[in-house]
């Protein structure tokens, strides 16, 4: 787990993010997703949260979501 986020930061990454099947809860991430995403107006609290996660992995990663 990388953190947790709020309804409205879900909202926008699934807005955003392409998703391959309908169903999808995952994404992939790296540097040019996290630029996309500020320039698409994402808070700083989302952005810092994902730059964190991806710290380190120049190739990407994939992130998904839980809903409690």
């Amino acid at each position: 787990m990388i953190g947790t986020i709020t309804e409205e930061q879900l909202e926008f990454l699934t807005d955003n993010l392409e998703e391959e099947f309908e169903e999808d809860e995952d994404y992939f991430l790296n540097a040019d997703t996290i630029d996309y995403l500020r320039e698409q107006g994402a808070d700083k609290e989302l952005l810092a949260l994902l730059e964190k996660a991806l710290a380190g992995n120049d190739d990407g990663i994939d992130i998904a979501y839980v809903i409690d």
